[in-house]
């Protein structure tokens, strides 16, 4: 899930484009930023920020309802990294009751933004500095930042201290999401990731063996042809957290592919985003409620 084959995939599928789909493409993902909103969605406000971390000064954003103190969540975003397509993600679910920052992963090296707005990884020096960017990025730096962030938004007079904190991760955030909720047990009491990529690996530093370790509730959307590849991951998925006694939801999402999630991906299945949109509030709401 999400790693060096999934953007070999993309830009095999970019390289296939004709002038007709890329104008359906282009159609499609302007429809897409008009993603739905509430009837009676809150008015919110936000603003860029910038949080110091043991690392240096991490820039972000930060939306919140305009009135009152709510509970909190962190959005990890892919690999693209923090753009206009995750600011409005952002504000969608700050309309919803909650204070959201989502964050720029990749601060230690460059601000946001670290990708070119459509970033073509048919490009080999683009697909080689995202990945370079990918790899700049561990276990440690991720116990870092997650300490960071949460500390961040507990300083926050717009959130509800007294409310767990939700996580949200997408491709390469997924596996950041765990280890925030590992990170900061105490704090992180639901976490979402969709079509998060190494999740659970054989490796010794696999997110999955930090999962006793949590008190999170979690739901994990997997894209259909990531299930292709790993098929055992979910299963390991649902092992770790049943002998964690931990809730979660764990779907493959038919005829999705890798990164369906975001409004501004090339693979965006509407249906399927918003399916998983609304498992994620129907979490927060259970899990943050109180």
């Amino acid at each position: 899930m999400c790693e060096k084959d999934d953007f070999e995939e993309f830009a095999r599928r970019d390289r296939g484009l004709t002038r007709r789909k890329f104008g359906l493409m282009a159609l499609g993902a302007s429809l897409a930023a008009a993603m739905p909103r509430l009837l009676r969605a809150a008015a919110t406000t936000g603003t860029d920020v910038e949080i110091k971390t043991p690392a240096g000064t991490a820039d972000a954003y930060f939306v919140h309802p305009a009135e009152g103190r709510h509970p909190a969540v962190l959005i990890w975003p892919d690999i693209f990294g923090l753009r206009p397509a995750f600011k409005d993600m952002a504000t969608r679910l700050a309309e919803s009751g909650y204070a959201v920052l989502v964050v720029n992963p990749f601060y230690r090296s460059h601000r946001a933004p670290t990708a070119a707005e459509r970033a073509d990884m048919s490009n080999p020096a683009v697909r080689d500095a995202l990945m370079t960017l990918k790899g700049s990025l561990n276990a440690d730096t991720a116990l870092v930042d997650a300490k960071a962030f949460v500390g961040f938004l507990d300083q926050q007079a717009a959130v509800d201290t007294k409310r767990k904190i939700g996580a949200a991760g997408y491709c390469m955030g997924g596996p950041l999401v765990l280890r925030t909720a590992a990170a900061v047990p105490e704090r992180i009491g639901a976490a979402a990731t969709f079509h998060g990529g190494g999740l659970a690996t054989d490796k010794p530093d696999s997110p999955h063996l930090l999962i006793p370790g949590m008190k999170a509730q979690f739901l994990i959307a997997i894209a259909e042809n990531d299930d292709a590849k790993e098929p055992a991951a979910k299963d390991l998925l649902r092992d770790a957290f049943a002998k964690a006694k931990l809730p979660a939801e764990i779907e493959v999402y038919a005829g999705t592919k890798h990164g369906w999630c975001p409004t501004d991906s090339r693979v965006y299945d509407r249906d399927q985003a918003e399916k998983a949109w609304g498992r994620m509030l129907a979490l927060f709401g259970r899990a943050l409620s109180a």
